[in-house]
């Protein structure tokens, strides 16, 4: 199981990743309400501005306070991390 830092030392497995979006967009923030309204937000903020929002495949919505893009980035690094320490 590959893990990602989304911020702050919390980490989320890689391959459970749906998709990472930005929460500006209003349909994205009722997502974001509904996911708290019913249990299934994980925030890892720790108080700061969320910037990305993380779907998971269990349904849950991780709220990070990195950029999409950084985000990104970090779930690429580490799957060619993974891919060279196995070969």
């Amino acid at each position: 199981m590959r893990l990602v830092n989304v911020g702050y030392g919390n980490m989320v497995s890689a391959e459970r990743i749906v998709a990472i979006i930005s929460p500006d967009s209003a349909p994205v923030r009722r997502m974001i309400q509904d996911a708290k309204d019913s249990g299934n937000a994980i925030d890892a903020t720790c108080g700061r501005r969320t910037r990305a929002v993380l779907i998971m495949d269990s349904g849950h919505l991780v709220l990070s306070p990195l950029q999409p893009e950084t985000m990104a980035a970090r779930t690429e690094d580490r799957g060619r991390a993974a891919e060279t320490t196995e070969e």
